[in-house]
């Protein structure tokens, strides 16, 4: 008969933890009665998948490195009805277990997290910078970008029903897989619990980068949520912009011209963030992260795209044509003082606009070849 549940661990070189880990697993669940499996998918070069297969642990190879990608792989070899999941470091007690499971198999959630902010995290188990700031800092961010009420989204312990994985579209191979999860399990409005846990110091280096990991997360939200993240904020300054050089050319009679200035910056900085969010947009869209939803569609024509690239050739010739009759003007006066400061700016940011569309068309035109050759359904 199969298990009631799976535990999946990934391992990279913890050979130090790996038995005190599998030593918990076996507590817990005996304790309580559960019959289990234990996968540990393993990428280490160390004694690592020795120590696991000798405690009873199934050992497997990702073919491929990574956090998200060690857990794919496990749970394609999973059997239980339920799933566990936590890290080979020993920083989570394993044999609070049944405790982690039992809303799930009391029918009230579909997900349990372990929450280390609203349990005890003991000193030396987390640094300073993650507990006060990095973590709450993501967990704030994903809240707000999908309407959640997290309290760590970054928490390896979690527990969820098997037959619920098969609605989560999980693609991410690494650190950013953890945020994917919890994404995908508000956008699928399960039903997620979280009860609090203690976090333990762990005895082997950290395979964590701080910095490097935390982009990660930070770079798969904008992913999923490119237009709030960059489009609508984009829009507002390039339109304050404009009303800004709008403004300086109507009222100042030859003055303002360090406002125009930064009005142009606000310009074609906001237009640049709009453009990016249209093309993460596409991204999203053409390799499955995201639905593309009706109001986008007309975004991943071609037929758009060749109105914007006509749209950006349009600003760039007039732009060009327009510094040529500067550029004569100034050559007419024997390269003396320059005295059209204002329309060469107004040239420089019809160019640079017309550039961004342009790019932006190529780009996302780009995308659609691969959706050309497999057949893409962009339908929600």
């Amino acid at each position: 008969m199969n298990p009631v549940v799976s535990i999946v661990i990934p391992a990279l070189n913890e050979e130090k933890t790996i038995g005190a880990c599998i030593k918990k697993i076996h507590e817990g669940c005996e304790l309580s009665g559960i019959s289990y499996e234990i996968i540990v998918a393993d990428s280490s070069t160390d004694q690592t998948p020795v120590i696991a297969s000798e405690m009873g642990a199934r050992v497997i190879h990702p073919e491929k490195r990574g956090y998200g990608n060690a857990y794919l792989a496990g749970f394609a070899h999973a059997k239980g009805d339920i799933i566990v999941i936590g890290d080979a470091d020993n920083t989570y007690d394993f044999r609070i277990i049944s405790e982690l499971i039992h809303p799930i198999r009391q029918g009230n959630a579909d997900m349990v997290i372990g929450s280390r902010m609203t349990g005890t995290i003991l000193p030396g188990a987390m640094p300073a910078l993650h507990q006060y700031l990095g973590n709450p800092l993501l967990t704030r961010l994903l809240n707000f970008a999908f309407g959640t009420s997290f309290s760590d989204c970054h928490s390896g312990f979690r527990a969820f029903r098997k037959d619920v994985l098969e609605r989560l579209s999980l693609h991410t191979g690494g650190m950013e897989f953890a945020s994917e999860m919890m994404i995908e399990a508000a956008k699928k409005n399960l039903k997620v619990a979280e009860i609090p846990i203690t976090y333990y110091p762990r005895e082997s280096p950290s395979n964590l980068h701080s910095f490097a990991d935390g982009w990660r997360h930070v770079r798969f939200i904008m992913l999923e949520k490119p237009l709030p993240f960059l489009a609508v904020p984009g829009g507002l300054f390039a339109l304050f912009g404009l009303v800004m050089m709008g403004f300086v050319l109507m009222n100042s009679h030859g003055s303002g011209f360090h406002s125009f200035i930064l009005g142009v910056v606000f310009l074609t900085g906001g237009f640049q963030l709009v453009m990016m969010g249209i093309a993460l947009k596409a991204y999203a869209v053409t390799n499955g992260f995201d639905v593309c939803g009706k109001w986008f569609r007309p975004m991943l024509r071609y037929r758009t795209l060749e109105y914007l690239l006509f749209g950006g050739g349009i600003l760039i010739v007039l732009g060009l044509a327009n510094g040529v009759s500067i550029m004569y003007d100034w050559i007419h006066r024997s390269f003396g003082e320059l005295s059209q400061v204002m329309s060469a700016l107004l040239i420089l940011c019809s160019i640079i606009l017309g550039l961004q569309m342009v790019f932006t068309a190529i780009l996302v035109s780009m995308m659609l070849l691969r959706c050309d050759r497999d057949g893409c359904d962009f339908s929600p």
